[in-house]
Order: C-alpha cells, then sequence, then structure tokens
C-alpha cells in the first residue's frame, strides 16, 4: 500500500493506493492527528517535518503538471494560506506565497459561514465586493452591513468576490488561473474569479497527486 498526505490546517486530503486503484478522501486534520498514519510522502502545515516530507509549493507544481500542460499558472487556496505557482514551456517560470494574511483563506469563510448560520449553497454572485487588505477589517464591513439590513448571504458573498479579486492580483492579473483546493466546490468564488479571467478548477487532491509523482 502507498500512502500520501496533504495535510492543512483545518482539511486532510489523503490518496491510499491499494493494488493499483487510488482512493482519495478527505477528513478533518483533527482526526488525523489521532491516527497512526505512516505516509509514503506527506506535505501541509499540520505535519511533522521528516525525511517524507515535501514542500508544498513543489508537491502542487508537481501535482499540476499531471492535470496542465505547457503554460499554466495553479493557485491553491487553503484554510490558512495562498499559494501559486507558474510553469512556462515546461519549465518552472515564478512562484509566491502569502501564509501572513487571513483575508483570502478558508478558514475566515467556515467561520463567516458557522457564525451566521449560511451554507456555502446560498452564497450567490454579487457585482459589489469588498476591497480587502486584511481579513479583521474584512469581518469589520460585513458586521456594518449586516447591522444595516444587508442579508448575511449577500455580505459574505461580497467578502468571497474580494478575496476572489484578491486572487487574481496576488497571481499578477493572468488570463487563466487553474484553482486547486477546496475553494473549487465554492461556485460563488468560481463565479466571481471568472470575472476576471478563465478558470479551470482542478479539485482538492492536486498536492496528493504531486507527492505520488514525485515518489
Amino acid at each position: 500500500m502507498e500512502l500520501y498526505i496533504d495535510a492543512g490546517t483545518t482539511w486532510t486530503k489523503i490518496l491510499k493506493i491499494e493494488e493499483e486503484k487510488k482512493l482519495y478522501k478527505v477528513i478533518p486534520t483533527s482526526e488525523l492527528k489521532k491516527l497512526d498514519l505512516r505516509p509514503n510522502k506527506a506535505t501541509g502545515h499540520s505535519i511533522l517535518k521528516s525525511d517524507n516530507y515535501e514542500n508544498e509549493v513543489v508537491a502542487l507544481a508537481n501535482g499540476a503538471k499531471e492535470y496542465l500542460e505547457d503554460d499554466f499558472i495553479a493557485l491553491d487556496l487553503g484554510s490558512r494560506d495562498i499559494k501559486w505557482v507558474k510553469f512556462k514551456n515546461k519549465k518552472f517560470h515564478d512562484m509566491d506565497w502569502n501564509s501572513s494574511c487571513a483575508s483570502a483563506t478558508g478558514a475566515t469563510v467556515e467561520m463567516l459561514l458557522k457564525f451566521y448560520d449560511v451554507k456555502v449553497e446560498d452564497l450567490v454572485f454579487v457585482k459589489d465586493k469588498y476591497a480587502i487588505t486584511c481579513g479583521i477589517f474584512g469581518l469589520e464591513k460585513i458586521m456594518d452591513d449586516v447591522s444595516m439590513g444587508v442579508e448575511p448571504h449577500i455580505a459574505i458573498s461580497k467578502f468571497i468576490h474580494g478575496i476572489a479579486y484578491n486572487a487574481f492580483a496576488f497571481t499578477k492579473n493572468p488570463e487563466k488561473i487553474c484553482i486547486s483546493g477546496g475553494f473549487c466546490e465554492n461556485e460563488c468564488f468560481i463565479r466571481c474569479l471568472s470575472e476576471y479571467c478563465d478558470v479551470v478548477t482542478l479539485g482538492r487532491f492536486v498536492l496528493v497527486d504531486g507527492l505520488k509523482s514525485m515518489a
């Protein structure tokens, strides 16, 4: 059996291979810490660095190459960070990684949905967006709007639009972005980002596929 783990702050993605059959699974990272798993390779904030640990950007780059052609920008939006890598003519060209600002991460959105009892399916595309330079300021704008009578799902959607625009600007305004991570499943985010560029969704398992390709 082969085992590959991408342990994010909130969610852990697992690829298990038995008899050449791939099995993908997502579990809360809190559960991962209770298990005695011994992966062939691992990445993520919640994995202790060891001989089998790989850098997250390296895993993203190798995983994206499994899905994409010669030139691409692959962007991974996690619970607490955002990172991207660019390939040109099949070679690494550029990258960036921000793990210090919560204005563009999934944990903030999950917290907002829980606080206001809003389902992700209730979020809708809105033209307006919050100019988010800080996650804390973004929360303040949401609370101000809600206190003035704006429905919570609309306020959160404006926040999502701000995140999408930040992602576009962070990747240097490309014509196309290939999205990895949980935001692939957030239709509001994808719709908002599509206002600025073409969007290709790669799913949540790009990094574990990248780990497998390096094994």
